[in-house]
């Protein structure tokens, strides 16, 4: 005992062994004794040393404990002991108190020890077993073990556990464990497990995963719910996210649905708390990988139509609109709503009709494009604005009008604010991000859309009083030979070249001011500095555009002259090679990667995401047009007429071809239709002879019932229907007996009657001898021999046939007497049936009061072990108190020891005590 106290910090005297010298004592005792009593007492004082001493447990104890787990698992404590040393080992867990070099050893030392454990498979498969025990001591310790298995070496542990059979439903029965503690331990097991792995994403999916994590955020208060909820979240995050096979299983699920009440958030400030900021974050983030755009088309477009079925969008939408609610979630919510809505008509047509609760109702375009224009606001909000704006234009032909005509002099109201009017004091105002993002939002109204871009040169702005109002094309133009910062600009020269491009009225507009082609020549040809080789390319970019999609009727500014315009000012390479800078550009390709524009500071939003499409298409075409020369284009021209020629040619063969395919077709539904009709008579036919047969079927089988009814007697009849089990083969047997022995006796009655009627043959037969032979013999004078004949002759006849009468008349008595018998043995056994009968409806009784005293000792079972794991709660929650409170002391500075170190330095008493004996 010295000595353990010695080791543990007692006042022992002698030489203190090590604790590399204890952990090797106890290892050996773990190994070597025979007393479970022993080897439990060994393996909890290793768990005690196993946090100050985690390399030596780690590396002397490791096996020892991996063997207890295999061979003690009958004994629930040593097994928790054991999964708690290990996990004490294994476990990273960061402490406040140690420094950055401490904590990666820490780390080093969790990967070496969990590769060793992993080494055999066969461990975590013993793990998944143990797993499977309801014991609380067992299972915590043993889900918090592979949580952290998971966390230090992931993908190794996955595999293992996608390998093992039913490795992954045996995790998932820990969310229907009825201890909460061991639930949402549960949880981040499986957040853990689910990191990365689509095939085990798909196998927890298919475990009913969703429907249970749904109905325990519902339990624990959705987006009011604690950090349960958060975990919730984060493992459905885990599930969908990047894995169309289980989005698709979440939608067909009729999940979505159930995601609509999250969103029911009031206009109460106070009850925006950080856990429900968190949850509702996490929330918004699971329907956006629902619709992300990455996601394949049909997906996506198949979830936002159950989004606006189900009232989501529109809750969505509530949100959007409230009052008091946080400026992240606000931001959130809006890049929500864009996805909802990206692409999906009709949810941009409902979106287009959502009105802010004001005085009067405005628009929630319009609210929002206040916001985007307004510098006041946090960048991330205006950013997230402009991401809805664009989500609302995409691939809606019918909202760009809506907005184009906005700016249109026929449609102004100058009593209200309309979205065009602040595009164009966005696009005009001495904020640069205002003037980007309008420019921005102002080319997707154009986007695609060869209808508004002409529409758009009709707009005219008053610049000042006393002078004539310009067109928006012309200012600006103007603006950008002003000068202004590098961002403006960029966002101009985009929206020009959007506007412009694949629109030869636009192109012809632009050149006809004359100074708009000196401005372009002379920005591309000097040599500026590294910031303004962007403005470089995109006015390059510009210029080629007007050569692109010139029509050529201005005779200043044809494709040919502003070529040879090109090469005299510019030259062609250098032309080029300005061009190609734009695509070389870091930010345009972080532009180029997603839709949603996601800068880290206002001053790199400089590339759109739909103009960096734009760019890639035109970059090549430019290219060459440039360097073509006029005999190549009048060739190109010939080639293309005679190819227009063509064309016209094969679409009119093309137009034969569709009218005769749809007169096919039509055939072809036709002979499908008769041929549908057909086999439908067919199976009817088939159906009806069946039927037919079947009845024929019945009706036999009811004539044999018939015929066997008629031959049976009643009694019989009554007591087949009595008759059960063993009882009723027996019976069937006597009876069948007593029937075989009546045939017998109905035979022999029929023979007896036969023979009955040959003795009155013979009888009749002999007097009619007797009384011929007498006539004959008084004709022939022969009387007195003959009458001594005939009298002699039926004495001998009659003799015989008594004796057969007699012998006929002895085996009638005999079966009679055997039928009597016979009677007498089935009215016995009819006597002992119904013996039998009643002791077994004496053993039914007694069955069901024992199942009744079952059924109550069972229920009584149930409550005791419902009391315990309630007590098994309360001490968990007791050690955790001590564990605080004793923590507390140790902040303050006074010595606490805990209970795993008394009882290891008991046990190293019981030792020395031992010791000193021997």
């Amino acid at each position: 005992m010295n000595f353990f106290r010695g080791v543990m910090g007692g006042q022992a005297a002698g030489p203190q062994p090590s604790g590399a010298e204890t952990i090797q004592k106890l290892c050996d005792r773990v190994a070597s004794s025979t007393l479970l009593e022993d080897r439990r007492d060994a393996v909890r004082a290793l768990k005690s040393l196993s946090k100050k001493y985690r390399m030596e447990v780690g590396t002397q104890a490791m096996d020892h404990l991996i063997t207890i787990l295999q061979t003690d698992r009958s004994d629930s404590e040593i097994v928790g002991y054991a999964l708690d040393t290990l996990y004490n080992i294994i476990c990273n867990d960061e402490e406040e108190e140690q420094d950055e070099n401490a904590q990666k050893q820490a780390d080093d030392l969790g990967a070496q020890f969990t590769d060793k454990f992993i080494e055999d498979p066969e461990h975590i498969t013993l793990l998944l077993t143990l797993l499977e025990e309801f014991d609380f001591h067992v299972r915590w310790p043993g889900v918090k073990l592979l949580t952290s298995l998971l966390k230090n070496q992931g993908v190794q542990v996955q595999g293992i556990i996608l390998v093992s059979p039913m490795g992954v439903s045996r995790l998932m029965d820990l969310l229907a464990d009825s201890r909460e503690v061991i639930r949402n331990d549960g949880l981040l097991l499986l957040q853990q497990l689910t990191k990365g792995n689509a095939a085990i994403q798909k196998i927890v999916a298919f475990e009913n995963a969703f429907e249970r994590l749904l109905d325990i955020i519902t339990e624990e208060g959705s987006s009011d719910g604690g950090i349960v909820v958060e975990d919730c979240l984060l493992l459905l995050l885990n599930l969908l996210k990047n894995n169309s096979s289980n989005q698709n299983f979440f939608k067909e699920g009729s999940y979505i649905q159930r995601m609509k009440p999250w969103f029911e958030v009031g206009d109460d400030n106070s009850g925006w708390s950080a856990q429900k900021v968190t949850n509702l974050h996490l929330m918004l983030q699971l329907v956006r990988v629902m619709v992300s755009p990455v996601n394949s088309p049909g997906a996506t477009a198949s979830c936002q139509k159950s989004m606006y079925q189900c009232g989501l969008l529109q809750q969505l939408c509530t949100i959007l609109m409230a009052t008091g609610v946080p400026a992240d979630i606000l931001t959130e919510t809006i890049n929500t709503v864009s996805e909802v809505i990206r692409g999906s008509q009709v949810n941009q047509d409902y979106f287009a009709s959502v009105n802010a609760p004001s005085n009067p109702p405005r628009p929630a375009i319009v609210v929002l494009l206040m916001s985007m224009v307004n510098e006041r606001q946090p960048f991330v909000l205006r950013c997230a604005v402009l991401y809805c704006f664009q989500c609302f234009l995409y691939k809606n032909q019918k909202g760009q009008g809506e907005i184009v005509a906005t700016l249109l002099p026929s449609t102004i109201d100058a009593n209200s604010i309309s979205a065009g009017q602040l595009l164009c004091g966005g696009l005009f105002s001495a904020d640069s991000l205002s003037n980007w993002c309008a420019a921005v939002a102002l080319a997707h109204a154009l986007q695609d859309n060869l209808t508004q871009k002409e529409q758009l040169l009709r707009v005219q702005l008053a610049t000042s009083l006393g002078k004539p109002p310009v067109s928006l094309l012309q200012q600006c133009t103007n603006i950008l030979s002003q000068g202004s910062k590098v961002q403006t600009r960029v966002g101009l020269l985009m929206l020009l070249c959007t506007w412009i491009s694949n629109c030869p009225i636009a192109v012809t507009h632009f050149l006809h001011n004359q100074e708009n082609v000196p401005f372009l020549t002379a920005q591309i040809s000097e040599n500026l500095g590294e910031d303004e080789r962007l403005v470089q390319g995109l006015c390059a970019l510009l210029l080629g555009i007007c050569i692109y999609y010139n029509d050529n009727s201005l005779e200043n500014y044809t494709k040919e002259k502003l070529k040879q315009l090109i090469e005299k000012r510019i030259g062609k390479e250098n032309f080029v090679e300005k061009l190609g800078f734009i695509t070389k550009h870091e930010l345009y390709s972080r532009a180029a990667q997603k839709p949603q524009p996601v800068f880290p500071s206002p001053e790199q939003m400089l590339f759109d995401h739909e103009f960096t499409k734009l760019v890639k298409e035109l970059e090549g075409v430019i290219t060459k047009a440039v360097h073509k020369s006029s005999e190549e284009e009048k060739k190109e021209e010939e080639v293309k007429k005679t190819l227009e020629q063509h064309d016209n040619i094969v679409t009119q063969y093309k137009e034969l071809i569709r009218e005769q395919d749809a007169q096919i077709q039509e055939l072809k539904e036709q002979v499908a239709s008769m041929t549908s009709q057909h086999e439908q008579m067919q199976t009817t036919i088939t159906q009806q002879l069946s039927q037919i047969q079947q009845h024929k079927d019945q009706y036999n089988i009811l004539k044999l019932k018939l015929g066997k009814e008629n031959q049976s007697q009643p009694n019989n009849q009554g007591d087949s229907s009595q008759m059960n089990g063993l009882q009723t083969e027996e019976l069937s047997q006597l009876r069948e007996e007593v029937e075989e022995l009546r045939k017998q006796h109905t035979l022999l009655q029929s023979q007896l009657s036969d023979k009955d009627a040959l003795i009155s043959s013979l009888v009749s037969n002999m007097w009619f001898v007797s009384w011929s032979v007498l006539f004959q013999g008084q004709i022939r004078g022969h009387k007195f021999c003959f009458c001594a004949a005939i009298f002699s002759v039926p004495s001998s006849d009659s003799s015989l046939d008594a004796a057969k009468m007699s012998k006929l008349e002895n085996r009638l008595a005999a079966q009679t007497s055997e039928t009597e018998r016979l009677k007498e043995e089935a009215k016995s056994l009819s006597d002992s049936r119904a013996d039998m009968e009643q002791q077994l409806a004496s053993a039914t009784s007694t069955v069901a009061i024992l199942q009744t005293e079952k059924t109550k000792l069972q229920t009584e079972v149930q409550e005791s072990k419902k009391e315990q794991d309630d007590l098994l709660m309360l001490l968990a929650d007791q050690d955790q108190k001590i564990h605080s409170l004793k923590q507390r002391l140790k902040d303050l500075g006074e010595t606490v020891e805990d209970e795993d170190d008394l009882d290891a330095r008991d046990q190293t008493d019981d030792e020395d005590e031992d010791d000193d004996e021997d």
